[in-house]
């Protein structure tokens, strides 16, 4: 799809500067980007392939005034990128309808142009919404409700009872609806305890692929609107996290733990069970959260501690072996002089 920049920079928001009737195709980086592409430089460090970039056109902050290739000047060149990229390369959605080989129950309320993809298997009284996309081989369980203009890839199986609303996006691999890992030690057996509960998922949530979120014991497991969950994760029972929080590859969230608004768990984090995370706190990454923390707070280390001290004692960690050694010598010291005695 081809438009021009000016087409572009009212779609975007955007001041032109250079020849606005030049017309673009494609988007890639900077450093690939080819006649008829445009791309973006975000990143201050990265203006001088300004003068190196064979790119028709580039997107670029505010404060870059002028370069030898044309400009769209915006408030956010990354963002106005992504949104460049659904413009020239447009989502390429399945064919509507439900394919021969998939199985719908009876029952089964399918909403308008609805895409059900090969061998995927609608159990009894699920509910799908308008314009929701389902690929091949997924599972939906009995009773569960997925709302409108969502995205189920491959191999997604969404357990019984399980409520997701509009605008999600599920990847490959994922689990939804798991059963909570909750057993009672007796007589020196592991008796398990049902789970019985559900999982809500709100709008505009994205939820990447090989994640398991397990249903609740009893009520539910609560993501909130907006929340985004990169690949790799698990979220035990009842566990309840904010709106808009980022939970990123391999991090571990024990039962019944709140997280708040905003909240980022970076790569590899883990949390403890039955803890609150406040609105707004990052903790970092391969931190262990064994407490609570309250509201915008950077914690980091294990345990997780504030940022600023877990740096210091990570510097001291790393003066050990010089420490090691001074205190060897001054031991050494100290015995000679207590034999001069």
């Amino acid at each position: 799809m081809k438009k021009s920049l000016r087409e572009i920079a009212e779609l975007i928001g955007g001041k032109i500067v250079g020849d606005a009737s030049i017309e673009v195709e494609g988007v890639v980086e900077i450093k690939e980007a080819r006649k008829g592409e445009i791309t973006f430089i975000s990143d201050i460090k990265h203006l001088p392939l300004l003068e190196t970039t064979q790119a028709s056109a580039v997107i670029v902050s505010r404060e870059v005034k002028e370069a030898k290739v044309p400009l769209i000047q915006v408030e956010n060149p990354y963002l106005a990128f992504s949104q460049v990229m659904r413009i020239l390369v447009p989502y390429q959605k399945p064919t509507e309808g439900v394919h021969p080989t998939a199985i719908v129950s009876k029952g089964v309320d399918l909403g308008k142009k609805v895409s059900i993809g090969a061998y995927s298997m609608i159990e009894e009284k699920a509910r799908i919404g308008d314009n929701t996309i389902i690929y091949p081989l997924v599972y939906v369980g009995r009773g569960s409700r997925i709302g409108k203009d969502c995205l189920i890839y491959p191999q997604v199986m969404i357990r019984e009872g399980v409520k997701i609303a509009s605008r999600v996006i599920i990847h490959s691999g994922t689990v939804i609806g798991s059963d909570g890992f909750g057993y009672i030690p007796h007589e020196g057996k592991q008796h398990k305890v049902p789970q019985i509960g559900r999982v809500v998922i709100e709008d505009d949530v994205e939820i990447g692929a090989n994640v398991t979120i397990d249903r609740a014991t009893l009520g539910k497991t609560w993501i909130k609107r907006g929340v985004k969950i990169d690949n790799l994760v698990q979220i035990a029972h009842n566990v309840v996290i904010g709106e808009d929080s980022i939970i990123i590859a391999q991090v571990g969230v024990s039962g019944s733990t709140e997280i708040g608004k905003g909240v980022t768990l970076a790569g590899q984090a883990g949390v403890v069970g039955h803890i609150k995370i406040g609105d707004g706190v990052i903790v970092g990454g391969r931190a262990g959260v064994l407490k609570s923390v309250p509201p915008n707070t950077v914690v980091s280390g294990y345990p997780a501690r504030p940022h600023a001290q877990a740096k210091r004692i990570e510097a001291s960690i790393l003066r050990l072996p010089e420490l090691h050694k001074l205190v060897r010598e001054l031991k050494k010291r100290i015995e000679e002089l207590e034999k001069k005695k």
